[in-house]
């Protein structure tokens, strides 16, 4: 019997592409780009290049600019802060969901993950992969599509800024924050692990702030008569 094999999304897999690139920081912040260099990067024609780019855009991973054209998007002052604000919002909603609805199996992952933190401590790149990791599978362990949707658009847009997971101490405190985590998550109280993602993602915004200011500075106030 013959089977009839779907119809490849070239537009998906330019979108996946590229979009992995920019995770990775192989398309770094600020890095301005053109539809003929995506297409050559990621072996495919202008048309489903366009789509993946329209998409990137309206994700905020993309930004063009009339005068410079089209970047991977560099997050400013207070596109920091508003998407913080979100990974709160949505990490806590995941974390009380997450109490109600993982399985045992998953939550095995989730420990023998953070267990394994401290070992790494001094590697940015592991450390940061490890925590990825474990951040998506609090977000798979929610068992909400829409909910994941919305937590893995936070987390790529996170991903253009620096991992500071190693700077300061915030290896070992985002450590704990972890276990707490996972220990509410363990007692299967929604409440309490939602009240530990969200300490967790204020810590995380706290250290990214104060990393902002060094960086580059206070942002300006905004002119008289303006919002």
């Amino acid at each position: 019997m013959n089977q009839t094999l779907a119809p490849r999304d070239l537009g998906q897999e330019a979108y996946d592409r590229i979009r992995d690139a920019i995770r990775d920081g192989s398309l770094a912040p600020g890095l301005r780009l053109t539809e003929i260099e995506l297409a050559t990067r990621v072996g495919a024609s202008r048309t489903p290049v366009r789509q993946a780019i329209a998409r990137l855009e309206a994700e905020g991973l993309l930004t063009r600019d009339p005068r410079r054209g089209l970047a991977v998007t560099r997050p400013d002052h207070q596109q920091v802060i508003e998407l913080y604000v979100m990974r709160e919002i949505l990490e806590g909603a995941a974390a009380r969901l997450a109490a109600q609805h993982a399985t045992d199996t998953e939550l095995d992952a989730m420990a023998e993950l953070i267990e394994a933190e401290p070992a790494v401590f001094d590697d940015a790149a592991r450390l940061a992969e490890l925590n990825q990791r474990i951040h998506g599978l609090l977000y798979l362990a929610a068992h909400n599509r829409y909910l994941l949707r919305g937590l893995e658009q936070i987390a790529a847009t996170i991903s253009l800024l620096p991992t500071l997971l190693t700077q300061d101490g915030r290896a070992a405190r985002a450590h704990k924050e972890h276990r707490a985590i996972l220990a509410a998550l363990r007692r299967r109280d929604g409440e309490a692990a939602e009240a530990a993602a969200r300490l967790h993602a204020k810590a995380a915004q706290r250290h990214r702030l104060g990393w902002l200011v060094r960086a580059v500075g206070l942002p300006l106030p905004a002119p008289a008569g303006r919002a």
